[in-house]
């Protein structure tokens, strides 16, 4: 496992991370489908065995049950890991509550805080913020001041839209952004991350496998389970997904690669991220995305049939 720089909070992360969101199980919806949790402590597990020191979840997941199994599992080896949490998905009212006041940011990482069984959070993440709130000054307040108090080393925003990151950057000044970046979707890299990393700003990829579209496994006619986020997903764009995937898959992939390692090793070799986060369920799953780290880059020629598919949008 190779690591990196964090902006410049001076930690240092893992280049693959692991993504706790589908971790916290399907109970409630808005996940990746059913899970165990003693497969789920053992990917956890795995992961740090391969040398993965960060761990990005959110109170959402599973409304707190990710964060729960995070803190059983990392309890003992706290201080050599880096935690990653979120805030602002209020499940304490139900779904499809978002808030962000000073009040609520402290409730919400007091609660935090004791599903993962410690008494600070390395990096703590708006969730997903409308635009509205991000050029607010007074927004990032309460975080500056939970840094000031150590209850947090860092903090962050997770977004959509570089255009949100852009008004962060300008108004809130984050230790870090969580953006979606992959294959499909690169233009967080044409103008956020430069201005990111010139203002030391460290970047979380998120969503590198395209909801585990770019794992090549699924067909054209797949369904997915009643909770899963993308059981109502129109099925021309879940077909559009499987047919790029297919083309990728026989561009990319090698004897020595897989297409997920592939689409991992497209993010790693942007060193303007700060780290990559593929959700992992298992430990199959945790050995074969960690391995992205010590694979080998993508050709030249790769690449430039890669950029020329993603021209005409895999077209």
């Amino acid at each position: 496992m190779k690591y990196r720089d964090f902006g410049k909070t001076g930690l240092k992360v893992s280049e693959v991370g692991f993504g706790c969101w589908a971790i916290g199980g399907n109970e409630h919806g808005n996940s990746y489908g059913q899970t165990d949790d003693k497969t789920s402590l053992e990917a956890i597990h795995k992961a740090i065995d391969l040398g993965c020191n960060f761990f990005d979840t959110a109170d959402v997941y599973g409304w707190g049950h990710s964060e729960e199994l995070l803190g059983k599992a990392l309890r003992s080896k706290r201080d050599h890991l880096i935690i990653a949490t979120k805030v602002g998905g209020d499940f304490y009212q139900g779904h499809g509550f978002q808030t962000f006041t000073s009040e609520y940011v402290r409730f919400a990482l007091d609660k935090s805080l004791e599903r993962l069984k410690t008494d600070y959070v390395d990096v703590y993440q708006l969730h997903n913020p409308p635009l509205k709130a991000l050029n607010k000054p007074e927004t990032y307040e309460v975080l500056k001041e939970l840094k000031r108090e150590g209850k947090i080393r860092a903090w962050g925003v997770s977004i959509f839209d570089p255009v949100e990151g852009l008004a962060a950057l300008n108004v809130g000044q984050p230790d870090s952004l969580q953006v979606v970046y992959n294959v499909f979707n690169a233009k967080p890299a044409d103008q956020l991350f430069p201005k990111a990393y010139e203002s030391g700003c460290a970047i979380i990829a998120r969503e590198p496998l395209a909801n585990g579209f770019l794992t090549g496994k699924y067909l054209p006619d797949c369904e997915f389970e009643s909770g899963d986020i993308r059981q109502k997903w129109p099925r021309d764009y879940i077909r559009a997904r499987v047919y790029a995937a297919k083309k990728l898959d026989s561009l990319l992939k090698s004897d020595w690669s897989t297409l997920s390692i592939s689409a991992l090793r497209y993010v790693l070799m942007n060193d303007q991220v700060s780290v990559v986060i593929p959700g992992i369920k298992t430990a199959e799953q945790a050995i074969e995305n960690l391995s992205a780290s010590d694979s080998r880059a993508l050709s030249k020629e790769a690449m430039a049939a890669l950029r020329e598919l993603q021209s005409k949008s895999f077209v």
